[in-house]
């Protein structure tokens, strides 16, 4: 592979994101490398997962039996779907595979374990990523980077979050004080100090994102609705102040950072919870025969829990962030008008607005991290943020699959001028 870092190369990014509904993949043009890397989007697209691979993911997310059968099929399934989502990508752009640099896929997170874990004999810190990127790089015939967080593990870091790196990169401003906040299944914000080096950079999570609401929607719906969209639900319901203030005392937010979060703390079990606290049977509203008042209560739980991560991205700001001159919102959860309107209130007199006023694609701009990622692996540059991941020392995120013929590629690519 060319090692010069002045060129052009197109890098392909791919990621399943905390809500497991769709494989995002970005086309990026990327000029020069590391903090002066200039990214220019060629082509996104979000392939739905099928039906079926959803409901195994679900399984799998929930520890149901056979796990491991389960865990092990879904690894090269999801190799699979990622290989055909980069090659469906190429075909849309009118650009050939042979003509990408490097794939990075963030594959899809089934497990992420900052600290030890309580329940077993040993302890470890760990996280899993599944989407084999050796049927990737088969497939495509690209060297492929993955396993972006365990570097960062293993110099001490949580391996999260990784977004930090792209908004640093992309994002800082000579004379603004910046929170990015992302809110997809998970809610993270980096901060950008006016002028940031990457040791002035903050990054955590700040509680759940979509992920609650989703969960409550999907199972008060039976699963005919993944999500509130467009903040619907929530905008027929009232909040309950009783159950926001129960949730707003979650231990997540009285933790400084660098910290991370996932899944496992707000899945399936923790919308249940609630359903079974608000006096909720499942599915409720599929049921169209049912009466006003039960109606309008799973509204209120929406509505509440809508609620529940603007609380939480605005406590998370008032506790752990210096003063900020402007908010920068990605994610699924910036379509969401109710819980847009929330935050705004809570933030105000601090303006928030889209990433697309900064030139990003809000949908694509996940997907471009790995491309990102990956292409400065490549160079062995630092990638991650240890004041946002915690680790003891920058290190090179991602591990290298080449694909067979891949030495005979990178000779040829050298020799051209």
């Amino acid at each position: 592979m060319r090692t010069a870092l002045s060129g052009n190369r197109l890098c392909i990014g791919l990621l399943s994101g905390t809500s497991a509904d769709a494989i995002d993949a970005a086309l990026v043009r990327i000029r020069g490398a590391g903090p002066e890397a200039q990214l220019h989007l060629l082509a996104y697209r979000a392939r739905p997962f099928p039906p079926l691979v959803r409901r195994e993911l679900f399984q799998l997310f929930e520890q149901a039996p056979p796990a491991l059968e389960r865990l092990c099929t879904l690894h090269v399934i999801l190799g699979e779907l990622f290989a055909e989502a980069a090659m469906t990508l190429c075909r849309a752009a009118g650009c050939s595979l042979d003509e990408v640099f490097v794939i990075g896929s963030h594959g899809q997170t089934v497990w992420h374990q900052p600290a030890p874990s309580s329940l077993l004999p040993l302890a470890a810190r760990g996280t899993l990523q599944i989407g084999d990127p050796a049927v990737i790089a088969e497939r495509t015939g690209v060297p492929v980077v993955a396993d972006f967080r365990a570097a960062d593990m293993a110099a001490g870091g949580q391996g999260a979050p990784l977004t930090p790196y792209l908004d640093w990169v992309v994002l800082r401003h000579p004379t603004r004080h910046r929170a990015i906040q992302n809110i997809g299944g998970i809610g993270n914000v980096t901060y950008l100090p006016a002028s940031a080096a990457r040791e002035d950079v903050l990054a955590f999570d700040t509680g759940p994102g979509n992920m609650v609401i989703d969960g409550v929607v999907q199972l008060l719906t039976a699963g005919e609705l993944d999500c509130d969209r467009n903040g619907a639900l929530a905008a027929q319901g009232s909040v309950d102040r009783v159950l926001l203030e129960r949730l707003l005392a979650d231990t997540l937010l009285d933790q400084p950072p660098p910290k991370t979060t996932g899944r496992e703390r707000y899945g399936l079990p923790f919308a249940r919870q609630l359903l079974n606290e608000f006096g909720l049977p499942a599915g409720i509203l599929h049921d169209p025969h049912v009466p006003a008042t039960l109606r309008q209560r799973a509204c209120d739980l929406v509505a509440t829990v809508t609620a529940f991560t603007a609380h939480a991205i605005a406590e998370s700001y008032r506790r752990w962030l210096p003063p900020i001159d402007e908010v920068v919102v990605s994610g699924g959860g910036a379509r969401n008008p109710s819980l847009m309107r929330v935050l705004r209130d809570l933030l105000a007199p601090v303006p928030v607005v889209p990433v697309e006023a900064l030139g990003l694609d809000s949908a694509a701009k996940e997907a471009m991290l790995f491309a990102l990622l990956a292409h400065d692996a490549c160079f062995g540059l630092p990638t991650n943020v240890p004041s946002a991941t915690g680790a003891r020392r920058a290190v090179t995120l991602g591990s290298l699959t080449p694909p067979n013929g891949w030495k005979e590629r990178a000779n040829r690519e050298e020799e051209q001028p």
